[in-house]
């Protein structure tokens, strides 16, 4: 994969990615919509890569820079979103934010699974001071996260937030030293690749689809998607290993 905003490396089954520079306008945002848009196809056709790792390196997610006030530039920048491509992903994502998750950043980082924070990352969603709405899924992620109340309080207001505090509502899972950060995301990264990549697509289809569906209903895809698990060759893997006393050595199939 070769990409201009980009830059992405694999280790093992994990593939770190990270954004370049800062993104600042219409132009910049568009077209790093588009390298994430053709990766994440990529990376679904990859049966290699089970797990992302998106790397901040304390400016990637400030994304957006100072509102504008050009309305065409404005326009242009709704036309592309840069959660999608990763709301999308079926694998495990996880985010590492060393810097600040602002605006359309945290918007991004809403769209990841997991997210580790250095200990002087702040969040916020501030449109609102500049007359406009999140715009790329804010306002409905931040809400199923963590509930209508405080989500309604962030965006309203336009209130930035510490590492500690999104730690508290649940908005980070994590909060480590600056030092430590991308260690500490590494090693989840690691230790969730070896793991049956058929069982970490379901599970994740398990969780975000039943949120939108009654319990019965949830209970239902949940069940059929574990049936499905049992007809993969990766299920037999699995009890062969459990039987020979050995890690599993799983294929995805």
């Amino acid at each position: 994969m070769s990409y201009n905003r980009l830059v992405c490396q694999t280790t093992g089954h994990v593939m770190i990615v990270s954004i370049t520079g800062p993104v600042n306008g219409a132009e910049e945002v568009a077209s790093l919509s588009r390298e994430l848009s053709e990766m994440s196809t990529e990376i679904t056709w990859d049966e290699g890569i089970r797990v992302i790792l998106f790397a901040d390196h304390g400016q990637s997610f400030s994304i957006g820079g100072p509102v504008s006030t050009n309305t065409e530039e404005k326009e242009k920048m709704n036309l592309f979103s840069l959660a999608e491509p990763i709301a999308r992903l079926d694998k495990p994502v996880i985010v590492a934010i060393n810097g600040d998750a602002i605006g359309i950043g945290l918007e991004l980082a809403l769209a990841c699974d997991i997210r580790i924070a250095s200990e002087g990352a702040r969040f916020g969603l501030p449109q609102i001071k500049s007359g406009l709405i999140p715009r790329d899924g804010g306002t409905q992620r931040l809400s199923r996260l963590f509930g209508r109340g405080k989500a309604l309080e962030m965006i309203l207001t336009g209130e930035v937030i510490h590492a500690q505090e999104a730690l508290r509502i649940g908005l980070v899972h994590k909060v480590v030293p600056k030092k430590d950060l991308t260690e500490v995301t590494m090693k989840m990264a690691q230790e969730m690749a070896p793991k049956g990549p058929i069982a970490l697509k379901y599970a994740k289809e398990a969780i975000y689809k039943g949120m939108d569906m009654t319990l019965e209903q949830g209970l239902r895809l949940e069940a059929d998607l574990y049936l499905l698990i049992h007809t993969s060759k990766d299920r037999t893997e699995g009890i062969q290993a459990f039987r020979e006393k050995r890690a599993p050595k799983f294929e995805g199939k």
